[in-house]
């Protein structure tokens, strides 16, 4: 029986970082390389048997943002690795990217991003590990609110969502806060897409 291999194209503009994630993958036997290259533009067209495209440019985030836009409409999953304080990792996935690693993670963090991502789940090292617990516990309904938040709907967009007031909405939301120590809306995305509380895709 053969395992089905994930196939990876790498797209990075520092040579280093290209030729070190490129023999990480080669060391992964569930996973295969397509293509290496400098730029989505320099593919030429390599890049169109791979299911996950990790992405590793020195872009400004509005320019990141759309480079992924991009690649979602190929059918790439993608997954962006970044260390620059500019790029956040809700930008990227509000974007429609599936997976957000750091620059400085392990090895190890790096394939099991490539591997959640290949199977169609999101993944993010996210700072928001460092804003909650990891026993933190919501109930039914802030699970939904979070969800829906993550996917950018409003306060007003939620209450219609679920049937309830807006007030009963940020009722829920200020519980939310005092469990997780933040009320703003790009952590929560954050803590929601940790706690794998809403859709990637």
């Amino acid at each position: 029986m053969t395992t089905e291999l994930v196939r990876i194209a790498v797209v990075g503009d520092c040579p280093v970082f290209r030729h070190g994630i490129s023999q990480l993958i080669g060391t992964a036997p569930d996973l295969h390389l397509v293509a290496a290259v400098p730029s989505i533009e320099s593919a030429d067209g390599g890049l169109r048997g791979a299911e996950v495209v990790l992405m590793d440019l020195q872009q400004s985030a509005p320019k990141l943002a759309a480079t992924v836009t991009k690649l979602r409409r190929k059918g790439h999953a993608v997954l962006v690795v970044s260390s620059s304080p500019q790029v956040d990792a809700v930008q990227v996935i509000q974007a429609g990217a599936s997976g957000y690693v750091s620059r400085q993670a392990e090895a190890i963090e790096v394939l099991t991003a490539i591997r959640t991502v290949g199977s169609g789940h999101g993944y993010v090292s996210a700072p928001a590990s460092q804003l909650v617990g990891r026993s933190l516990r919501f109930t039914d309904r802030e699970q939904e609110i979070l969800g829906l938040l993550a996917n950018g709907a409003t306060d007003n967009e939620i209450a219609d969502a679920l049937g309830i007031s807006k007030h009963t909405v940020q009722s829920h939301l200020d519980r939310i806060g005092e469990k997780t120590g933040s009320r703003r809306r790009p952590d929560l995305t954050r803590i929601a897409v940790e706690n794998g509380l809403t859709c990637l895709d």
